[in-house]
């Protein structure tokens, strides 16, 4: 059954009186103006999408409604009724939850721990009830058609199995209005399906849900209304399936779907990269293609296809069973990711943070860090190198930032993305891959990102881009090749190529 079909019909959009209505709200901080007058209500039964860049201003509203913030202007109303959050336990006393990307849940406790903590039903004693926990945590498993056993611990749950606890114990306080924030970022299609069917139920239940998401794919398949912020205000609101997505992008970024992937044509030269019956004992096998100078091979594939698995043999990070590499014609031997940086191959990790950032780190020494022998002499680093260094790269990125010496955990998604692909760059290399470049960052950022990836073809870099996403991949790969089940379903030019053909290649349905 397609997620599609899942979606509430609609006589769900018959008129009715929000539950939430937001009026006028402004949120002012010390010379930053983050919310200007922004209007916004929930319905009953009905998702309403949350749509803008990365400082459009949707943080701030999520935390006013859970009482963290509490606004300089305007009114907030429950039924009609006003309200007003002085702590985080107001809002969620007047039935508002929320449900963040990273779930905040404790690996030790059970299931059932996690759902009723800090708000655990007691006995006659006044001595938590643990009977009542179990019965109502399995009541509310059974309500979300879920099998996760309450008396689990957490640290045995997947990520989407998390997931429906984190919205469990939203369901726990009685929750009329719950928030989804980015709840699908690390999840498969089919766990992405199961969170779906979930939604539906809350819907079906009369719960108002606001959902933030930058895949537009899921939005279009699970929301019935949209309210777009850009700047700090509200620039467009209305019913989702009434509005074509070229709209939608225009009112988040102020110019036209197009731009989005700003790719430019590049004259492809001499091959750089040759890969001949790459093999893994687990993860792929029989992996042959070459890779040409200002080429851009897209590398597409469903979850498990093997896509980053090879690119991290590519890298040094595992090690192949079998297979040959040539580097500009000659043959390569890679064993560590040491290796692979010297002969001029790097890898930007698809999860960022955990992966390709020191966080904790300012901007400046993680851009230098794979570089250390140009920032250093005679054994000692010279941070006047280390900071010659990151402001070359952060102009050429367009890195938006207070300054260079600030950790880069406080940057948006898109900067981060910009800092890593920065202190790749600065080791001089002759391939990059990229994995999913683009995850996890708006639509302004993705064109940022996009436009910079174009013009490093156009300098004659070689670059492998994994990407789930069809319009990446069709927008800015001279080539796709797909993986299917660890091994090549298919290799396309870009003339031509539909999503169709790519996702019956990737699902086997040629």
């Amino acid at each position: 059954m397609s997620v599609q079909s899942l979606k509430s019909p609609p006589a769900a959009l018959s008129p009715v009186q929000p539950v939430l209505d937001m009026r006028g709200i402004s949120q002012i901080f010390p010379g930053v103006k983050a919310l200007d007058g922004v209007d916004i209500a929930l319905y009953p039964g009905q998702v309403t999408a949350l749509i803008g860049e990365n400082g459009a201003g949707k943080s701030t509203l999520v935390k006013i409604l859970t009482g963290i913030y509490r606004p300089n202007e305007g009114e907030i109303r429950i039924d009609g009724a006003p309200v007003r959050f002085m702590s985080a336990q107001d809002a969620i006393d007047a039935g508002v939850t929320a449900i963040h990307q990273e779930t905040v849940l404790f690996d030790e406790l059970t299931v059932a721990e996690n759902i009723f903590l800090g708000h655990a039903p007691k006995n006659r004693f006044g001595l938590i009830d643990w009977r009542a926990i179990m019965a109502r945590s399995r009541a509310l498993m059974a309500s979300l058609e879920c099998r996760i056993d309450p008396a689990m611990r957490l640290k045995d749950l997947s990520i989407a199995e998390r997931h429906l606890v984190a919205i469990a114990r939203a369901l726990s306080v009685e929750a009329r209005i719950v928030i989804m924030d980015e709840p699908t970022a690390a999840l498969s299609r089919k766990e992405i399906d199961d969170l779906f069917r979930i939604v539906n139920t809350l819907k079906a239940q009369g719960k108002a849900i606001l959902f933030i998401s930058h895949k537009f794919d899921e939005l279009y398949d699970i929301a019935e209304r949209y309210a777009v912020f850009r700047d700090g205000r509200m620039v467009g609101a209305g019913l989702l399936q009434e509005t074509p997505q070229d709209e939608i992008v225009r009112l988040m970024v102020g110019r036209d779907v197009h731009d989005v992937f700003p790719k430019v044509s590049v004259e492809i030269g001499a091959p750089v990269l040759k890969v001949e019956g790459f093999c893994h004992p687990t993860e792929f096998a029989d992996i042959s293609f070459t890779l040409r100078k200002g080429e851009i091979l897209g590398l597409y594939g469903l979850i498990g296809a093997g896509r980053s698995e090879l690119c991290q043999a590519l890298f040094g990070i595992t090690r192949p069973s079998s297979g040959r590499l040539e580097l500009e014609g000659r043959a390569l031997s890679i064993s560590s990711t040491a290796n692979a940086i010297a002969a001029g191959i790097v890898y930007v990790p698809e999860e960022r943070g955990r992966h390709g950032l020191a966080l904790a780190m300012p901007i400046y020494q993680n851009m230098s860090l794979p570089s250390l022998k140009h920032t250093s002499r005679r054994g000692f680093l010279r941070a006047a190198e280390e900071l010659r260094l990151a402001r070359h790269y952060a102009e050429r990125l367009d890195l938006r930032a207070a300054a260079l010496s600030v950790p880069v955990g406080t940057l948006s998604g898109g900067n981060q993305q910009k800092v890593v692909i920065g202190k790749w760059l600065a080791t001089r290399p002759k391939v990059i891959i990229l994995d999913e470049p683009t995850k996890g960052i708006d639509i302004g950022s993705k064109a940022a990102v996009h436009g910079f990836i174009s013009e490093l073809a156009a300098e004659g870099l070689s670059i492998i881009m994994i990407s789930s996403e069809l319009p990446e991949i069709l927008g800015m790969a001279d080539r796709v090749m797909v993986m299917r089940e660890g091994r090549m379903a298919g290799l396309f030019p870009r003339a031509g190529l539909t999503p169709e053909i790519l996702v019956r290649a990737a699902t086997g349905n040629l």
